[in-house]
C-alpha cells in the first residue's frame, strides 16, 4: 500500500479521534475530557491495544492519540508509519518525554507529542493541529528537541538507551533487568557501553549524579 501521508482537513464535521492507551483510567479520563460537543471532537474509538485499533469498525479516523509505551512488541515508529499509510494523523503521548523519544516519534511522522504531565488543553491543541496536517509541540519540548538535534549523537542502540533511561530513573540494576526481561550482567553491559559512547562525544555520565543531571536536561525524567 502506498504511503498516502496525512492531508489537511477541509470539512467542518467533528474530528474523528481514536485513543490508544493500556490504562483504562487514562482512556476514560481523556474520552470524558474530549466529549463536550463545543470542542468539535468525536472520540469514536477508545481501545487498549494496537490490534484493536486496526480492527475497529471506525478505523481509519482523522487523528489517533497513541500512547508511546504500549505493552507490545511493535515499535512506535512502525505504528506511526502504518497510520500515515492509512491517511491518519498521529499524536503521541507519554508519561516521560525524553528528547530521544520525541525526536524518534516526530521523525517517524507523528504530528504532535504531548507528555501526560501536560494539560488537556495542550492535547486538544495538538489534535486540532494534527487534523490540519500541522506539527504541534509545546515550546518546552521544541526547545529540548532543538538542543537534542544540536548535540553530538552518541550512537546508542535501543537496548543501551532503554537501560540507561531506566537506570536514570533511580531503579537498581536488578529492577532494570526485570523491566527488560534480561540479566543483571546484560544490563550492566548496556549501561557501561552507553556511558562509554557518551564519553566519546564529550558527555560524562560516569556517576549516578551526572547521569541524573543529564537525564533531567534530556527530558528523560522530571526534576522533582
Amino acid at each position: 500500500m502506498a504511503d498516502t501521508a496525512t492531508k489537511p482537513r477541509t470539512r467542518s464535521a467533528a474530528l474523528r479521534v481514536a485513543i490508544v492507551d493500556d490504562h483504562q483510567l487514562v482512556l476514560d479520563g481523556l474520552t470524558a475530557r474530549l466529549a463536550p460537543r463545543s470542542l468539535g471532537i468525536d472520540v469514536v474509538a477508545s481501545v487498549s491495544r494496537w490490534a484493536d485499533l486496526l480492527g475497529h469498525p471506525q478505523f481509519p479516523v482523522d487523528v489517533v492519540v497513541l500512547d508511546l509505551n504500549l505493552d507490545d512488541s511493535i515499535a512506535v515508529d512502525t505504528k506511526i508509519r502504518i497510520l500515515r499509510t492509512a491517511g491518519v494523523s498521529a499524536v503521541v503521548m507519554s508519561r516521560h518525554a525524553d528528547s530521544a523519544s520525541v525526536n524518534s516519534a516526530m521523525q517517524a511522522g507523528a504530528l504532535g507529542f504531548v507528555p501526560k504531565t501536560e494539560s488537556s488543553e495542550e492535547l486538544i491543541a495538538a489534535i486540532r493541529s494534527a487534523a490540519q496536517g500541522d506539527r504541534h509541540l509545546s515550546s518546552t519540548l521544541q526547545s529540548a528537541l532543538d538542543e537534542f538535534a544540536a548535540a553530538p549523537d552518541p550512537g546508542l542502540g535501543k537496548q543501551e538507551l532503554r537501560a540507561l533511561l531506566l537506570y536514570a530513573t533511580g531503579r537498581s540494576i536488578r529492577e532494570v533487568a526485570d523491566e527488560m526481561a534480561t540479566t543483571d550482567e546484560t544490563v550492566k553491559s548496556y549501561i557501561k557501553r552507553a556511558r562509554r559512547k557518551y564519553l566519546a562525544v564529550g558527555t560524562d555520565l560516569g556517576t549516578r549524579v551526572l547521569l541524573r543531571q543529564h537525564a533531567i536536561r534530556a527530558g528523560w525524567i522530571s526534576p522533582e
